[in-house]
């Protein structure tokens, strides 16, 4: 490997790279900084890499004939070390004043003397700035110059800055560990959480639940005791579970956490704390869970955990309850399983909205639906299907009526009685007279894609099963728009060119085929980019890559929108045109080749080849358009290029 080294420059420039490389990203908080929010913390800083600085410096000889002096920002003295001279009280503080201020003013180092005393000052600057945070001082009685002290006092100002910034990134990392040894701390008790909060999620009976969430918070809190205080009826058989009594709501800590709607907490005069954290679902307060802990054993950093597990638990429970409620509409539930299944079946959206408002109007026998599906490109909703013609492709402001609430909220909604409670103004009520309602949004990938409203003209029509059951079927219309989006964005996908933009060339040929069975002319155009490898060896691939787009843009801003472009090949790109003969072609390959010359940067040019097909000719093929084409392009090439040639049928 030395004989390599030696006798191979490149292999050595290389590991000397790599060694900088690697040594850079082992030391990447050299680059790090003061700041100003370091500012107030800096003196006993730079009193301590002073103090570090002197014990290294130890033996220096300017120690022994002189005093350096360290000073802030503020031109307050920080720290000194050094020899003393009685004789240094007369003059000495005046001169050194205008020394320190002369360096903060003109950023340079700075000497004086008066008759037997010489100063020089250094300033100590930043790392990524020339800012000053700093001056060293040095004064001394002698014979000497001032001349001979002011290199060595600036070499002794470079030492002690670099003692002041190893000083600073020791700190820097002390920190560094601190900040990771309380982020795993954190980690380990988000992991707890997690892992109680999927067992709790994981029962499906209320029974299982609140002995799981009993277990959970025992393991969390091992020298507590745990209660729970039910509102409700429930027989669990563990003696934890106790009923939610109120006696003296004021005085009882169960009792106001739960009448509240927060978190209550009880200091006893021996040190005992007891919490107490109301146990709430999204639709109610279903219990209080109390802690009662130990003197000394109780951390304040544990409350937001505490907290949070006792909402996972309420969520958890209120899914339980959800879950018993649901068997008891099992029938009902199997049919609407049968027909989500028929609506993923579907991979058309518009389809999927359609049935999805027919099914709907059957399973609430409602008089009225509509669905919407949020635009985000133009940031509005637009009804994608309804049995009220007149809102039929209708659009809307995400802020307006019901599903601008439902896109707000993320949330369900149900109103009883739309006449006497008109929270916002809504088309498709007032315009059906209907009075009940319950919407819920359509999600997808966390995001609310679309609004679903269901209403009906008689008052409290919908029930709150009703509304819960929607709720269930929006979920599975989310599932089925993801499909069917999946779906067209895989076939777009396939049949399109990654860089480009434009068409394969496989969708290309297949349309060309469909065209040929039932139009009576069309033409193609190829297009070649000249000199493309030049291009590519001249600028590299990125801008290769960047004329291809350049020029694509100007394909599909010269053709209609039902002409296909596709990428052939490379820098070959091809334009079908349905319904055109080669005269016409001829034109618009024309003003594509001017377009190009004019617009490309760096500027390219294009040669074309321009065949067409009719259904008077013999032999009608893809294979036979495109050779035509390739052979007229061929001479456009040998004609000199930028230019365009029409093949002879």
């Amino acid at each position: 490997m030395v004989n390599r080294i030696n006798n191979d420059p490149a292999y050595s420039e290389s590991l000397t790279e790599d060694l900088a490389s690697t040594e850079t990203e082992a030391v990447w908080f050299a680059s790090e900084d003061i700041t100003e929010a370091d500012e107030p913390y800096l003196p006993p800083l730079l009193a301590d890499s002073f103090h570090q600085w002197i014990n290294e410096a130890d033996g220096l000889p300017l120690l022994r004939s002189g005093e350096f002096s360290l000073f802030g920002a503020d031109r307050g003295r920080i720290a000194a070390a050094g020899h003393h001279g009685v004789d240094w009280q007369e003059g000495y503080a005046v001169l050194l004043n205008d020394v320190i201020s002369s360096v903060f003013e003109r950023k340079i180092a700075i000497s004086a003397s008066s008759d037997t005393l010489h100063l020089v000052g250094v300033p100590i600057r930043k790392r990524t700035d020339d800012r000053i945070f700093s001056v060293l001082c040095y004064a001394a009685q002698s014979e000497a110059s001032t001349a001979q002290y002011a290199q060595s006092v600036e070499i002794c100002g470079f030492h002690f800055r670099s003692c002041f910034y190893r000083r600073f990134e020791q700190l820097f990392v002390q920190d560094l560990l601190l900040q990771q040894k309380q982020t795993e701390k954190e980690a380990k008790r988000r992991d707890a959480l997690f892992l109680a909060a999927k067992r709790l999620y994981d029962q499906i009976d209320v029974s299982s639940v609140l002995s799981e969430m009993l277990s959970s918070l025992e393991q969390l809190y091992p020298n507590s005791e745990v209660h729970l205080y039910l509102s409700q009826d429930h027989l669990n058989g563990d003696e934890r579970v106790k009923p939610l009594v109120f006696k003296n709501a004021a005085h009882d800590l169960v009792a106001k956490a739960f009448l509240d709607g927060r978190s209550e907490t009880e200091h006893d005069r021996d040190g005992t704390i007891r919490l107490a954290v109301p146990m709430t679902g999204k639709q109610a307060a279903y219990g209080v869970l109390c802690m009662t802990i130990g003197p000394g054993k109780w951390d304040e950093a544990d409350l937001p955990a505490f907290l949070l597990l006792a909402d996972t638990a309420g969520s958890a429970f209120e899914n339980a309850k959800l879950y018993e409620q649901s068997n008891l509409l099992i029938n009902e539930l199997r049919l609407i399983n049968e027909l989500t299944k028929r609506l993923n079946q579907s991979l058309r959206l518009k389809e999927i909205f359609q049935f999805a408002t027919s099914e709907l109007l059957k399973i609430f026998d409602a008089d009225y639906c509509c669905v919407l599906q949020m635009n985000k490109e133009k940031d509005q909703f637009v009804v994608m299907s309804s049995n009220f013609p007149a809102l039929a492709s209708e659009r809307f402001s995400p802020e307006y009526g019901f599903c601008g609430m439902v896109y707000r909220t993320r949330e369900p909604l149900i109103i009883s009685d739309y006449w006497h409670t008109r929270v916002v103004t809504s088309k498709l009520m007032d315009n059906t007279g209907s009075r009940s309602l319950i919407a819920a949004p359509i999600i997808v990938d966390g995001e609310v894609v679309g609004v679903i409203l269901v209403t009906h003209k008689v008052p409290n029509f919908f029930s709150y099963e009703n509304y819960k059951l929607l709720q269930v079927m929006s979920t599975h219309i989310g599932l089925a728009v993801t499909n069917a989006s999946l779906h067209a964005e895989v076939r777009r996908m396939v049949i399109t060119d990654n860089l480009t933009g434009l068409h394969a060339r496989h969708y290309l040929n297949e349309q060309i085929q469909n065209r040929q069975r039932k139009d009576p002319f069309g033409a193609l155009i190829l297009v070649d980019i000249d000199y493309f490898k030049k291009v590519n060896d001249t600028f590299g691939h990125q801008v290769g890559d960047q004329i291809l787009i350049q020029v694509s843009n100007i394909i599909n801003a010269s053709i209609r929108q039902g002409d296909i472009a596709a990428r052939w090949g490379g820098e070959e790109l091809a334009v079908y045109l349905p319904g055109i003969r080669a005269e016409q072609a001829y034109r618009i390959a024309e003003r594509i080749r001017i377009h190009v010359e004019a617009e490309t940067d760096p500027v390219v040019t294009v040669s074309c080849g321009v065949s067409e097909w009719t259904f008077e000719n013999e032999k009608i093929s893809v294979e036979s358009l495109f050779y035509r084409a390739d052979m007229a392009l061929y001479e456009a090439k040998n004609n000199g290029r930028n230019c365009i040639f029409v093949g002879q049928s």
